[in-house]
């Protein structure tokens, strides 16, 4: 009989073991997803930072980058398309400091 309970013992630690895995897969989605939204403090400082950058191709480039992490690839490539590039470094240098203004207000 003792065999028996070992082998039972065994066979809920091999679905408590699942379980945890599973619990894990769906939390750690929901904790990357909370994690991966920045507070209204991260929000304000990135784009305080955003307006101290010059209008670079750096700067335009980081910019960018932060608001397609923000989830605004769709608007930066329309931004994009409204200055005649399909890519940033196709936007002319002149075009810079407007491009930089607008793609902060997204």
């Amino acid at each position: 009989m003792g065999s028996e309970l070992l082998r039972i013992a065994e066979g809920f630690s091999i679905v408590a073991e699942g379980l945890r895995g599973l619990a894990k897969a769906e939390g750690g989605t929901k904790e990357k997803a909370v994690k991966a939204q920045p507070s209204a403090t991260e929000k304000a400082q990135k784009q305080d930072a955003a307006q101290e950058q010059p209008a670079t191709l750096e700067g335009i480039r980081a910019l960018m980058a932060q608001k397609t992490q923000e989830g605004k690839s769709k608007e930066i490539k329309e931004l994009l398309q409204k200055y005649g590039a399909a890519k940033l470094s196709a936007v002319k240098p002149e075009d810079y400091p407007a491009l930089m203004q607008e793609a902060q207000v997204l």
